[in-house]
């Protein structure tokens, strides 16, 4: 249907009578709709009615930027032997309209008539000195194979201007055709140096860090790319880097300095015990989401901190957070916890108690809620129960752990205690 409306469309308007033309005025009334079927054409692949409606625009307007879409729409079609013979129609020669002559060395570069694209492309860039001329000399000699004269023609333009797209061509036939790898990598790192690292060369020199296996280069071009674009990718390739070589301190640093994974950064806090900034940051994440579980990891985190010797004020903060924390999140880690403090600094043992009792109705026999619950026997004096406890408690996985036999060598040494004071009696 849309190549039977484009025809009828062409036929109605054939009459239309061509006029003088001021500049940007339409050449006749449909003009705007002529443009809209022939890029709809484009879009949806119908690049032969696209062609002939540029054709036809280029026939009543005589505006060039028509002309080089109907040429651009017949290279896509193949039909390269109609450009040619139209742009040599056109220009007899003459390179005073560069596109076309552009236009016309594509067209014979696709049609593999090398030696002609050669001469051409080559003229041409020596009339223009522009980059873009220069990159198609080096296409011609690469398609060719000849890969030295490609690479001279590409170093000559980028010595005038240091045109990156000119060097990411370069390194690629280093890299690629030559075989000059390390020369490659080292001329984008030099450009980079001296001019930037812009997204197209360190994209070209992350995709040859990858071929390498070059970790250390590519972490390298990751960090110039997120200084830059601040791109959560980029960072994730990061944190994934330093995570292979295992410098945890470095990526610790890199999450501190950016922001970026407060999760992954309290867990690393919690790996080296750094308990100070994990309580900290900790309670960040809990203001930020008001997750319960990050109140209870704060408080915890802030009496680990101070490994045994906790102010009294401190004490009963934690204290405070932790009974909040529990009205909310049933976690056994939090009850627990908060039941051990309370038995361990004699704030009040038997509601201690009383928190071990319900974790231990969710896991009957797990060795550190049996042993919290035994130590609050044994700060009530009760060391005889505490003790019955503690022979199950050894036979348990985690029954050896130094607190473990800490709390049971006081027990033992509690019923000695007894006993030397019954048979006084």
């Amino acid at each position: 249907m849309l190549r039977v409306f484009l025809i009828s469309l062409l036929l109605l308007l054939s009459a239309c009578s061509q006029k003088s033309i001021k500049p940007h005025e339409k050449a006749f009334d449909v003009e705007d709709t002529y443009i809209v079927f022939a890029l709809r054409a484009e879009q949806v692949g119908d690049y032969k009615s696209a062609a002939r409606l540029f054709g036809e625009l280029y026939e009543k307007s005589s505006k060039k930027e028509y002309l080089y879409r109907y040429l651009q729409d017949k290279i896509v079609l193949k039909e390269y032997a109609d450009v040619v013979k139209t742009v040599d129609n056109l220009t007899d020669g003459s390179f005073e309209d560069t596109e076309l002559v552009r236009l016309k060395t594509v067209a014979l570069l696709e049609s593999n008539r090398l030696q002609e694209a050669k001469k051409v492309s080559i003229a041409l860039a020596q009339y223009t000195h522009a980059p873009k001329d220069y990159l198609l000399v080096s296409d011609v000699y690469t398609k060719s194979k000849d890969y030295d004269l490609a690479l001279k023609y590409l170093e000559g333009a980028y010595i005038k201007e240091y045109n990156e797209e000119i060097l990411d061509k370069i390194s690629i036939i280093l890299y690629v055709n030559l075989h000059r790898k390390k020369e490659a990598i080292a001329e984008l790192e030099s450009h980079a140096r001296i001019h930037g690292c812009s997204k197209l060369i360190c994209n070209r020199l992350v995709s040859f860090y990858s071929h390498d296996n070059n970790i250390e280069g590519l972490l390298s071009v990751y960090k110039r790319l997120y200084a830059k674009e601040k791109s959560e990718d980029i960072a994730q390739k990061i944190i994934q880097i330093y995570s292979y070589k295992r410098e945890y301190v470095k990526l610790m640093n890199f999450l501190e300095e950016n922001h970026i994974d407060d999760e992954l950064l309290l867990q690393l806090y919690v790996s080296g015990k750094n308990w100070k900034k994990a309580s900290k940051l900790a309670f960040k994440l809990y203001k930020e989401n008001s997750d319960y579980a990050y109140l209870g990891q704060s408080a915890i985190y802030k009496y680990e901190s101070y490994r045994g010797k906790v102010p009294k004020k401190v004490l009963y903060n934690v204290i405070a957070n932790l009974e909040n924390v529990v009205k909310y999140n049933k976690d056994s880690l939090y009850m627990n916890y908060l039941g051990y403090i309370l038995i361990d600094h004699d704030v009040n043992v038997q509601k201690g108690m009383s928190y071990i009792r319900e974790v231990l109705k969710k896991q009957p026999n797990s060795a550190y809620y049996l042993d919290s619950l035994a130590w609050g026997y044994y700060k009530l004096g009760k060391c005889y129960k505490a003790k019955k406890i503690m022979l199950k408690v050894v036979k348990l996985e985690g029954g050896d752990e130094p607190e473990v036999r800490e709390h049971l060598k006081k027990i033992n040494k509690c019923i000695k205690k007894l006993r030397r004071a019954r048979k006084k009696k």
